[in-house]
Parts: structure tokens; C-alpha cells; sequence
């Protein structure tokens, strides 16, 4: 059974899409990386659902990295 949620739940997506990339802008790549991580994991705590994390990090991961 599939618990993440994979149809479109935004009204404005690209306002948010472009929200996260304006963030960035004026930091680092550390900086960056801190900030992406911490966004990550107010979103996941906000989702609280595990079993929908996890496949959400095996969606990203896809094509990504070989498989063994």
C-alpha cells in the first residue's frame, strides 16, 4: 500500500517551487546544504507519516543512484 501522496496538493506550485530556489540565493554551499536539511526535516516532522518519508526518499533517490 502506497502512503505517499503522489497527485499534485498544491495550488501554486511553481510559487512554491520558486519560494525554495529564491531561498537560496545569497548562501553558500554550505549554507545551502544546512538550509536544505533543515527544510527537510520541519517538512518531514510536518508529515509525520515514516512510511511516507520513506518512499518519498526512495522517489527522489530514483535514477540517482544505482541500484546493487
Amino acid at each position: 500500500m502506497r502512503a505517499l501522496r503522489r497527485d499534485l496538493n498544491l495550488v501554486r506550485p511553481d510559487d512554491v517551487y520558486n519560494l525554495i530556489v529564491d531561498a537560496h540565493k545569497g548562501l553558500d554551499d554550505a549554507q545551502c546544504r544546512a538550509f536544505d536539511a533543515r527544510l527537510i526535516l520541519l517538512l518531514a516532522n510536518q508529515v509525520g507519516d515514516e512510511a511516507a518519508i520513506r518512499e518519498a526518499v526512495d522517489a527522489a533517490l530514483a535514477g540517482l543512484v544505482p541500484t546493487a
